[in-house]
């Protein structure tokens, strides 16, 4: 793609920053309360409700792990653009439609025709990088991160109060009008540079996941992107159920579950941001342990739910553990790699973040069946041993686990 103007590569910054953060924002105003939205739609207790959950969370992003590649051959041809005001505006349509249903099975079926079109949020890093002067590309890619973690950050505490004033059923419109915002926003603001095609066929491709498998550490880096992953995403499901549970107040239980997400998605949007200043400080093999370690206590205080306080106290360290050990991670696999495999290398490990995406709330879902509680503590046992194995198998000496 040729470079942007610096005037047109802020307007695209300010573009795609400013409707990630409105979609990401949109989504969470309805989908940590998705458990009291199967309770009105009939399910009764509690082990249905958490699976139903579950599995209605996962299956976005099992089947847009599936498409992906798909829309990126077309997004070759016909630009990135198109590709993310599609993804957007069909949310539009799904957040609508299940504002009408009258069934569970519905809402799962809704989820599954959501995936076929989902996944503007790498698209939009990459369109950010794209644009932007090969000096600023990290600035851009953290801009459109930071709005990725901050409007999850905003989205469950407005979402709890629209739910209490408005009812579930018209939140999902009022996120419905959300995504409508960050679609024309995308739209009209961002100017995409004509794109130069090669005359020929593409030629065929040298590198294969066996090439990466020989880069040290990189299948490490994928495995610790995965298991970040699958602690991070298994509250959905299960947290306001195990607020309840745990003798809160029913009708205060909305307000503080949106709360819990929105410390959570905070603080790791804090760790993201401070990553880089510890990464020059400790290597990846001492940071990234330490990191999940502190996750992984957080976890575990969570199971044991003393008080709603430290549940807040709980959550905010949990959020800072995962964004600094994520951050870290993708900074080392990407110092890994020359720069004719990056782009490669960040798809293998988009690949293990989707997984990670679809199986976390199924997991969560099955494991809160039989006991909410034990989901909290299996996610320590999981941190903790993702910790061990950093700490024991990355290799040291290599450029991208020192500290520069």
């Amino acid at each position: 793609m040729s470079p942007a103007s610096p005037r047109d590569w802020r307007r695209n910054q300010a573009a795609v920053t400013g409707a990630s953060f409105i979609g990401f924002a949109g989504f969470t105003l309805v989908m940590p309360f998705l458990p009291f939205y199967f309770e009105q739609l009939g399910v009764e207790s509690a082990g249905a409700i958490a699976i139903w959950s579950g599995v209605s969370l996962g299956v976005t992003p099992a089947v847009t792990a599936v498409m992906a590649p798909i829309w990126a051959r077309v997004a070759e041809r016909v630009g990135r653009k198109p590709m993310v005001v599609r993804s957007l505006f069909s949310f539009v349509v799904v957040m609508t439609a299940t504002a009408f249903v009258t069934a569970p099975w519905q809402v799962l079926g809704l989820r599954a025709v959501q995936g076929l079109f989902a996944g503007y949020g790498p698209v939009a890093l990459t369109m950010a990088a794209e644009s932007a002067p090969p000096h600023r590309t990290a600035e851009a890619i953290g801009l459109v991160q930071t709005a990725q973690r901050l409007g999850p950050a905003l989205g469950p505490v407005i979402g709890g109060g629209l739910a209490q004033s408005l009812g579930l059923r018209n939140t999902f419109l009022v996120a419905a009008g959300f995504f409508a915002a960050a679609t024309a926003l995308v739209a009209v603001g961002y100017r995409e540079s004509a794109r130069s095609r090669p005359a020929g066929p593409p030629p065929a491709g040298t590198m294969t996941f066996a090439t990466f498998r020989r880069v040290p550490n990189f299948v490490l880096f994928m495995a610790t992107v995965f298991g970040l992953q699958m602690a991070e995403r298994s509250f959905g499901p299960i947290l306001p159920l195990f607020l309840r549970e745990a003798g809160m107040a029913s009708e205060r239980v909305p307000v503080l579950a949106g709360i819990v997400f929105t410390v959570s998605a905070a603080a790791a949007a804090v760790g993201n941001q401070t990553a880089g200043w510890w990464l020059r400080r400790a290597p990846i093999s001492v940071l990234v342990p330490a990191a999940a370690a502190l996750s992984a206590v957080a976890a575990a205080v969570f199971g044991v739910a003393p008080s709603a306080a430290v549940l807040m106290v709980a959550a905010g360290l949990f959020g800072v553990g995962i964004g600094v050990a994520t951050t870290s991670i993708y900074t080392a696999a990407s110092l890994s790699v020359s720069a004719e495999k990056r782009g490669l290398a960040f798809g293998y490990l988009t690949t293990a973040y989707l997984t990670a995406l679809a199986l976390s709330p199924v997991v969560s879902g099955l494991i809160g069946s039989l006991s909410v509680r034990t989901v909290f503590f299996v996610d320590a046992v999981g941190l903790a041993a993702l910790a061990w194995a950093v700490r024991r198998f990355v290799q040291a000496g290599h450029p991208a686990v020192e500290p520069r």
